[in-house]
């Protein structure tokens, strides 16, 4: 059987599918998380780096006098002028002072004055220049300006580049450089890695939750499978084991609840054949033995004995018709014509069929009702009530009386039949409404249960209320307009 088997699979896919959607989504989440935070805390330190470098070559380009600076020349350097050692002295103190790698003054044609740090001769051309070429033309535009980009310096480090102009009478005739080392990237690198090990970490945590979750429920759903095969293999004794899980309890309950029912409705079905096979075999019996009895009184000519037979014959055929009706009306689900029914010519209708059965007996029928509209299938609410009042005046002695009554009584309607027979003995007043339970020699026993189960689905109920001296039995019917609740997942009419 490969049913079983896909199920196991689909609980072990469970546990897979749950491990991916707490993994997955929190992979994705911290990867992004991470990936943006990361960038966002980049973006932000290169700015403020820009910044920073920027403005010390503003105050370094402050105190740099532009026609100084244009009087150094090719050589200067070598010759070690006062001018460029002046210059020089200026620049190295702002590298000490500010912990920058490097500080040069160039021109506007990007050729060097003095560069400390750098190594490059006075009139040499820098190569970064050319990196920077738009930060630049802000620059000789009157402006500050970094460095868009990193760049690596040969000790293997990134660095940046800030430039102030540098103004000879308002004009500006060169430009302050100061390179800066991205140092922040050390300790960013390492929050990285350590938020990338804290992720690892939470994914591990998550996976293990979601590990011990997909246990919890497959366990659940394991147990729920095997009810499920119980069931399905027949046994329909061993009950559904609670849940704790509210969703799953809820599943538990109701495939409790299903196999209660189809354990009622095997039930009944095997009574029902048992009654139907016991109530079979006696008319068969009796048609069996007049029909053999009429084949011998007709080779024998007795026409008047043979026509005795043939009424016995046709009298046990009508009762053989009688249990198959009966066994079919209760057997049978169809759903229910509702419409406005009067309830006290219901109760006389049901009197006036009875009529000859009870004046028979010598039983009176007496009916007393209020006025009431009952929203029901009439036919099927007559013979339940035609079920009660016959039961009632088959047990009611010769001169007895049979009462019912219909009283509005709160929000329903009761219907009482009372009769002053013998009354049901108490052992078997448990097993009146079962099917084919009957203490009458020619009864089917299916009357008290399809009366019953008409009531039930009209959304009332069938009761027996013992009384000294008397047996009553009542029906209540709820209010016209308020229908009993479909079950869950099911719509439309109830069906009897």
């Amino acid at each position: 059987m490969r049913w079983p088997s896909r199920v196991k699979d689909a609980l072990g896919s469970l546990s897979a599918r749950l491990l991916v959607a707490f993994l997955l989504p929190t992979l994705l989440f911290l990867a992004l998380t991470g990936t943006a935070v990361y960038a966002l805390a980049r973006a932000i330190l290169e700015d403020e780096l820009g910044t920073s470098l920027s403005a010390i070559a503003a105050a370094t380009a402050g105190q740099v006098s532009g026609e100084r600076m244009l009087t150094i020349e090719p050589g200067d350097d070598v010759a070690e002028t006062r001018t460029w050692r002046n210059l020089v002295r200026l620049l190295t103190d702002v590298r000490d002072a500010s912990g920058v790698r490097r500080v040069y003054v160039v021109d506007t044609r990007g050729q060097v004055r003095v560069d400390v740090g750098g190594g490059l001769p006075v009139g040499a051309e820098v190569p970064e220049l050319a990196r920077d070429r738009l930060e630049l033309s802000r620059v000789f535009a009157g402006q500050r300006a970094a460095s868009q980009v990193l760049f690596q310096g040969s000790d293997g480090l990134l660095y940046k580049t800030g430039y102030a102009p540098v103004r000879r009478e308002g004009q500006v005739v060169g430009a302050v450089a100061v390179e800066g080392s991205a140092a922040f990237f050390g300790p960013l690198a390492r929050l990285s890695r350590s938020f990338a090990a804290a992720s690892a970490g939470a994914l591990g945590v998550l996976a293990l939750v979601a590990l011990v979750t997909a246990r919890g429920l497959a366990r659940p759903l394991r147990r729920l499978m095997d009810s499920a095969l119980r069931i399905g293999r027949g046994d329909l004794t061993t009950p559904v084991p609670p849940e704790p899980t509210r969703e799953i309890g809820v599943l538990a309950r109701e495939l409790e609840v299903m196999r209660g029912a189809l354990e009622s409705r095997d039930r009944q079905l095997k009574l029902m054949l048992a009654g139907v096979a016991h109530e079979v075999r006696n008319p068969l019996g009796g048609i069996s033995l007049f029909s053999g009895l009429l084949a011998e009184d007709l080779k024998a000519g007795a026409v008047e004995d043979a026509a005795g037979h043939v009424a016995r014959i046709q009298h046990e055929a009508e009762y053989l018709q009688r249990i198959v009706e009966d066994f079919l009306a209760f057997a049978r689900e169809q759903p229910l014509s509702r419409e406005p029914v009067a309830a006290r010519e219901l109760l006389h209708e049901a009197r006036g069929l009875l009529t000859a059965d009870a004046a028979a007996r010598q039983v009176d029928v007496d009916v007393e009702a209020d006025a009431a509209v009952l929203e029901a299938d009439g036919s099927l609410l007559t013979a339940a009530v035609v079920n009660l009042v016959k039961n009632a005046v088959q047990a009611s002695p010769p001169g007895g009386r049979v009462q019912v009554t219909g009283r509005n009584e709160g929000r329903d309607y009761t219907i009482r039949v009372q009769d002053t027979g013998a009354g049901i003995p108490e052992a078997e007043r448990e097993r009146i409404f079962e099917p084919f339970f009957t203490t009458r020699e020619k009864g089917t026993g299916l009357g008290l249960p399809l009366s019953r189960k008409i009531a039930r689905a009209h959304g009332g109920d069938l009761r027996l209320v013992p009384t000294p001296g008397c047996t009553t039995f009542e029906l209540t019917l709820p209010p016209a307009g308020e229908r009993p609740q479909p079950l869950p997942g099911r719509t439309g009419e109830p069906t009897l």
